[in-house]
């Protein structure tokens, strides 16, 4: 019977911590997925995290801790684990809210949640449940609380870990992106010049063609006057040809005929003197 016992009671301990899988996150693990669900969190102006976004926390979490089969997370895993803490969070505000400033929250993400959700959770709270009339939006409360940037100095409660950590890798990489983005501005000074320049040897080039084109147009234009003034010389000369030609053609038949006219008057004069011979 006491086998029984002993071997039972193991067994009732590990169904017991089956539905408690959040005991399998490592307060660093979850220290890290905080962080790194914080600034895409901010970074998206408090929206909600898509899913590759979600993912980008996996690979940071993984990045650090997830060295194991066992230890490595999903997204859907670290989704969860947020939703999981922001409850808890909910809890622990209400309780400090309650007790009036008495009471201060032991839990070590409390504050990095606070600066996070800490504005939205309070104003939920209390906002009270909507009636049919809509409250007037001049007493709604405004969204007063701005992106919490890394570099600012929360309130001595705040666990500000994260941000002194990771600000002198963000500026680092801020003034990489500054330098490059500069690069990026002279290469495109450059090529815009390359550019202009290209375009106005491209410019004086046509110009060049457009000249030249107009200069072979003219001299066609002039031969073909020159051409066309032979040609009608020619055919001038021709037709004075031929009508020189017809003019001697004239002339010999009206000289022809004048001959025979003659000869014909001398016939018959010879014709005349012989019969005044015999008469």
């Amino acid at each position: 019977m006491a086998d029984l016992t002993e071997s039972s009671a193991p067994q009732t301990a590990t169904s017991r911590q089956l539905p408690f899988r959040e005991d399998c996150w490592s307060e660093e693990a979850t220290s890290t997925l905080v962080d790194a669900w914080g600034r895409r969190y901010l970074e998206l102006n408090r929206g909600n995290l898509r899913q590759k976004d979600w993912q980008e926390v996996a690979d940071a979490v993984n990045a650090l801790h997830g060295h194991t089969k066992k230890t490595r997370r999903t997204d859907v895993q670290c989704k969860n684990r947020i939703d999981t803490l922001k409850k808890k969070y909910k809890v622990e505000k209400a309780r400090v809210s309650e007790s009036n400033g008495a009471l201060a929250s032991s839990w070590q993400f409390y504050g990095r949640l606070d600066v996070l959700i800490g504005s939205s959770v309070t104003a939920a709270k209390k906002t009270p449940p909507s009636p049919p009339v809509v409250v007037p939006f001049p007493y709604r409360k405004p969204p007063t609380t701005a992106v919490v940037l890394p570099q600012k100095r929360p309130a001595p409660a705040v666990d500000d870990s994260y941000f002194r950590r990771n600000y002198s890798a963000v500026a680092a990489a801020a003034a990489a992106a500054a330098v490059e983005e500069e690069s990026e501005d002279e290469g495109e000074s450059e090529d815009l010049r390359s550019s202009e320049e290209s375009s106005g040897r491209r410019n004086r080039d046509t110009e060049g063609m457009r000249r030249l084109a107009r200069a072979i147009e003219s001299f066609g234009e002039i031969y073909e006057r020159v051409e066309g003034e032979k040609q009608r010389q020619m055919i001038e000369l021709e037709k004075q040809r031929m009508e020189f030609a017809k003019d001697l053609e004239v002339q010999k038949m009206q000289l022809f005929m004048d001959t025979q006219v003659q000869l014909e008057k001398m016939k018959h004069a010879k014709r005349s003197g012989s019969n005044d011979i015999y008469s």
